[in-house]
């Protein structure tokens, strides 16, 4: 049975709720004339690019119906890709392809596509079926992600990732998110994925949860979760809070992947990032953000991360719970 909870508790905690989210931070410090630069993946990636940013590499794009017949010429000579909606949100429309085997494109999941299926899903990115307001949308198609290897006892057949939520510049709170069975091998916590609340000054796991429930290990591998570490920790914190200069936007999520070659990457930004990032973390926004909002402004990017890394910080919960 679910263990309820009073406004008043959550306050006491920090926790902010939607509408503070919207109006307090939101609206105050997102100017809607930005929306375009997160709203718009294409976009997004090609202002990283101008900002020297690392984000998976573009294959190609598909703008018209015309072009959905094309699109075996534009797969050619890749065994794995991904391909998205640009306007998409929530993980809606992201087909994603390990493999090929002869005429077949093989997911994650071992399900084979045709070539025939492949340009449908296409079709239907093309007319909007993913894309928020249904507007007429943009296919992109990337590299696949060959994600860290150490992290793949974590994960389900799928590319875990990691959500930071960033406010005026300073990266205030962080979770990885893994795949499960449940969520059909998508980092999508509201479908099943398991969200890991992460330490700022460390990257390493402070709690874990799945449907609202705490968790101490992985669904489906098994695997404890107290012993997750974040390779390259502090390159992907500078790595995000740079990305408040690339947008303007002064309360944004910005999704981050680790590839084993190339390092941390951006994959995409938010500027209406979810709240259950507190849940993940046993902790509410709200103390981090009072404290952001007393810094100066023109602070730079390093300096901002390592005033995180030092106020920030959390002890886990994990380890006490962790089998002997």
């Amino acid at each position: 049975m679910r263990e309820w909870t009073t406004p008043g508790k959550l306050r006491a905690r920090g926790i902010i709720g939607m509408n503070r989210r919207n109006i307090r931070y939101i609206g105050r410090y997102n100017s809607r004339r930005l929306y375009p630069l997160v709203d718009d993946k294409l976009q997004t990636k090609l202002l990283a690019e101008r900002f020297g940013i690392t984000t998976p590499a573009l294959i190609g794009t598909v703008t018209t119906q015309f072009g959905v017949k094309h699109i075996a010429d534009l797969l050619a000579g890749h065994d794995g890709f991904v391909i998205k909606p640009a306007k998409g949100s929530g993980g809606k429309g992201i087909l994603v392809i390990d493999h090929v085997e002869g005429s077949d494109f093989v997911k994650p999941s071992g399900m084979h596509m045709s070539l025939a299926d492949v340009e449908r899903h296409v079709s239907n990115i093309l007319s909007g079926l993913y894309s928020l307001g249904g507007a007429p949308d943009v296919a992109l198609i990337e590299a696949l992600i060959n994600f860290d290897e150490s992290l793949s006892e974590y994960t389900y057949e799928g590319v875990p990732d990691i959500r930071v939520i960033v406010f005026r510049g300073y990266p205030v709170m962080a979770m990885m998110r893994l795949s499960t069975a449940a969520s059909d091998g998508k980092a999508n916590l509201h479908q099943g994925a398991v969200g890991v609340g992460l330490d700022i000054a460390t990257g390493t796991a402070v709690r874990g949860v799945q449907f609202d429930r705490t968790r101490h290990d992985h669904p489906d591998t098994g695997h404890e979760l107290a012993s997750l570490a974040i390779p390259d920790w502090p390159t992907l914190l500078r790595l995000a809070a740079g990305c408040y200069e690339m947008t303007g936007l002064g309360y944004l999520g910005t999704d981050m992947v680790l590839d084993r070659d190339r390092g941390p990457m951006l994959l995409e930004l938010n500027a209406r990032p979810g709240l259950a990032i507190q849940m993940a973390n046993g902790e509410g926004l709200r103390r981090r953000l009072d404290l952001v909002e007393k810094q100066p402004e023109g602070v730079p990017p390093e300096e901002r991360v390592a005033f995180a890394r030092e106020h920030f910080a959390r002890r886990s919960e994990l380890e006490s719970a962790t089998p002997a």
